[in-house]
């Protein structure tokens, strides 16, 4: 079998996980596929957690986690899969949009489907977005510090008081290093003393 081929055989078989057949049409299940109908809009409420409210989530939890005890899940699991619920509902939502002749069974269908096939790519995605989310608050955290630090040392040095105050510790450095350039200076124009040769030799 060539390259080719296989490669072939993996997008037919990736096809048939992110797709239902469903009176004789496919249905994409994976929201993805969809990407080149989104306006902007649609496409940032998909991809950012967090667009759902937190009641609607935790009322579908059962629906998509069934087998779940969701007490005993730590906070960063529970969110991880909360996410995960989300994108079931916006997924669900989308598919309903673009495929408004579905009926409430053939839904149903897909539904099942999804639950079974996209729930660990689903939490993988979700996991990724919190992690591109805590980079990006890290990095403006730390930009706003050093802007904040810049613009408090700036404000600070435009101040009357502060020009006061560092006049005269500005003249004393300036004083002290006069002083001691002129010192080094003199000390290297001296002629360094040199016993005589016949006092220095011994006898």
């Amino acid at each position: 079998m060539t390259a080719a081929q296989q490669q072939d055989q993996q997008l037919q078989r990736r096809l048939q996980q992110d797709s239902i057949q469903l009176a004789g049409k496919t249905v994409y299940i994976n929201p993805f596929l969809y990407w080149r109908r989104f306006d902007s809009n649609t496409d940032r409420w998909l991809r950012e957690p967090g667009q759902l409210n937190e009641d609607q989530i935790q009322q579908n939890r059962s629906r998509f986690y069934p087998e779940l005890d969701w007490a005993l899940l730590d906070v960063s699991d529970q969110d991880i899969k909360d996410g995960a619920v989300e994108m079931f509902l916006k997924s669900l939502e989308l598919i309903g949009t673009f495929h408004p002749e579905l009926t409430s069974g053939q839904l149903l269908e897909v539904e099942r489907k999804m639950a079974i096939t996209k729930k660990r790519s689903f939490e993988r995605w979700v996991e990724k977005s919190y992690k591109r989310r805590a980079r990006l608050e890290s990095r403006e955290k730390r930009r706003f510090a050093r802007d904040r630090f810049l613009r408090g040392w700036s404000e600070w040095i435009a101040l009357d008081t502060t020009h006061q105050a560092l006049a005269p510790m500005v003249a004393l450095v300036v004083i002290s290093g006069v002083i001691g350039w002129s010192l080094g200076s003199s000390r290297a124009s001296c002629p360094a003393l040199v016993p005589p040769a016949q006092q220095t030799g011994v006898r």
